[in-house]
């Protein structure tokens, strides 16, 4: 997304979501990868070079993780490229699954989940020494929001530096609120990968203990 960066000093790994099981080909007319093509090109303008990945398959197609392995792999390609420059994951619902599943590459130092698609097989242990911040709609209807909190709540308990944010109004596809979903977003990568002073509402956050800083509403005026 944006320009070409031969040398940029940060990056963003876009993730977008998918269906359980398919073997279908993630195609780019897919809606699933079309919802995040505005959030990559909002961050492209802002600075770090942005990449959305398009999956192989539609599918996660438990136990093989396909968008895990894919997330995995465009991950070590950019590393191969662009050695020691910070990582930040953005996903949407299974797109989440995959970059909070993907935190453990060497290159990545925050997440950003959004509306994830989790349960309590995933695990949060490549999560340490990452900056994560998880944010569910409260109308959502596709994934479990209380298993987002859960997720978070095991990761904070491991030490994980996490927040996270209960959307409002909000739906599953981000339709609702959407100025207040870019924003955050926004605030939060550029902030965690120092291209911007890391939000305060963030900040406080990440800070407060469980539940807390767990459950921390999505204020805005935004639409």
């Amino acid at each position: 997304m944006g320009r070409e960066q031969d040398a940029p000093s940060a990056l963003v790994l876009v993730l977008h979501g998918g269906r359980a099981h398919s073997r279908e080909s993630g195609e780019r007319k897919r809606l699933t990868y079309r919802r995040m093509v505005p959030f990559a090109r909002a961050l492209s303008r802002r600075g770090p070079a942005v990449y959305l990945l398009r999956y192989r398959y539609r599918g996660w197609n438990a136990p093989a993780k396909d968008a895990l392995r894919d997330a995995q792999w465009a991950l070590a390609e950019l590393a191969e490229r662009f050695p020691g420059v910070p990582v930040a994951l953005v996903g949407h619902s299974m797109g989440g699954r995959a970059a909070l599943g993907a935190a453990g590459s060497s290159n990545v130092v925050a997440v950003c989940a959004l509306a994830p698609w989790l349960d309590r097989s995933d695990p949060v242990v490549q999560l340490d020494g990452r900056t994560v911040l998880i944010a569910h709609g409260d109308r959502e209807r596709w994934t479990d929001p209380g298993e987002s909190y859960r997720y978070a709540v095991r990761a904070k308990e491991r030490g994980v530096a996490v927040c996270r944010f209960d959307v409002p109004g909000a739906g599953h596809f981000m339709l609702t609120r959407v100025g207040d979903w870019h924003a955050l977003t926004q605030r939060f990568v550029l902030g965690a990968l120092g291209i911007e002073p890391v939000d305060p509402t963030i900040a406080n956050a990440l800070h407060q203990p469980t539940p807390t800083g767990l459950r921390a509403v999505l204020h805005g005026a935004h639409t």
